[in-house]
């Protein structure tokens, strides 16, 4: 449902008046917990699992051994759209299970770009999001005041859904993305552009040519190896991998891809798929990458969100271990 710019603005003081941060909590493990050795802030999507927050913290903690979780939708609404109250529970389940939150991974700018031609038959993923472009500055200042209630230092965002020819929008965007940035550099925060196969940046090469144009420090990629796979094209790692700036890397999500004929893909679990996660870890771990890397999972073949979770987080251990990662 849409909402009125009032009413949106009148959630972003309610937002920002929570900001309590997860402290330590008594809550036993079924498995080890992750080494403090583990290079990654290793984590997992929380709505990949169920839309109940609490037993998505009890899975991460207890039995994945996480200390990190990536917020992004609970209770059947997005992470941008929970009013005070909402706020307030997610925090004090996330200090319940001692959890920290890795990043905001909101949907800002997951929108069509102002006066440009749809794409036609496009897959839509917006896991409840409903904001148009006219809503994207509000956003941004909300998914800020996010920050702080969830005591994080990074925002996910996109660069608009694809376009069948974004050459004459792309310095547009580009500024746009920009202005962003600048505007969370103000607070401290880091900006997160995902590469998307449905926004106008899924490839790694995609990818580093938005990195080149948008110098800013606190404008990074969440590499997401599996988005890029979906391109016929594409070889995530080495291939993609390899154009990017190492040093511009601030979120990594993982998740497999198998690609069909006729441009077609289907989700797969971590260990099944186009990306070599053994050799991307290693690679990410070889230089100096420290952030997280955060099982998206997509693939439902298990036959429930949580049951392919769980086969998905353990391929990732096993890649981890195998790339050398003590986690």
């Amino acid at each position: 449902m849409l909402f009125s710019r009032r009413e949106f603005l009148g959630g972003l003081a309610a937002a920002g008046a929570l900001s309590a941060l997860p402290q330590a909590s008594s809550a036993m493990s079924l498995e080890p917990p992750i080494p403090a050795s583990c290079p990654f802030r290793l984590s997992v999507i929380n709505d990949e699992i169920s839309q109940d927050f609490d037993h998505v913290c009890s899975v991460a903690a207890n039995d994945f051994g996480l200390h990190w979780i990536e917020l992004r939708g609970m209770w059947d609404k997005n992470v941008t759209d929970l009013d005070a109250s909402q706020l307030a529970e997610a925090n004090r389940i996330l200090k319940k299970y001692d959890l920290r939150v890795t990043d905001i991974a909101s949907p800002l700018y997951k929108v069509d770009w102002p006066g440009a031609p749809r794409k036609d038959g496009q897959q839509r993923d917006q896991f409840h999001a409903n904001t148009d472009a006219s809503q994207q500055d509000a956003l941004l200042h909300h998914c800020i005041e996010l920050t702080q209630t969830f005591n994080t230092d990074r925002i996910r965002c996109f660069d608009f859904w694809r376009l069948d020819n974004q050459a004459p929008y792309r310095d547009a965007i580009n500024a746009k993305l920009t202005e962003a940035a600048e505007v969370c550099a103000k607070s401290n925060v880091i900006l997160l552009l995902e590469n998307e196969m449905s926004c106008n940046t899924a490839t790694g090469e995609e990818a580093a040519a938005v990195l080149k144009a948008i110098p800013n420090r606190n404008f990074m990629l969440n590499w997401d190896p599996g988005n890029a796979g979906t391109f016929e094209s594409e070889t995530p790692f080495p291939n993609g991998y390899d154009l990017l700036p190492k040093d511009r890397i601030g979120h990594c999500h993982a998740k497999n891809v198998t690609r069909q004929p006729g441009g077609k893909y289907e989700w797969q679990p971590v260990g099944t798929g186009v990306v070599d996660w053994v050799g991307q870890l290693r690679a990410l771990r070889q230089t100096g990458y420290h952030y997280a890397v955060s099982l998206e999972t997509h693939w439902r073949g298990a036959g429930t969100p949580e049951a392919s979770t769980r086969i998905s987080m353990a391929d990732l251990k096993k890649a981890l271990a195998q790339s050398g990662a003590a986690c």
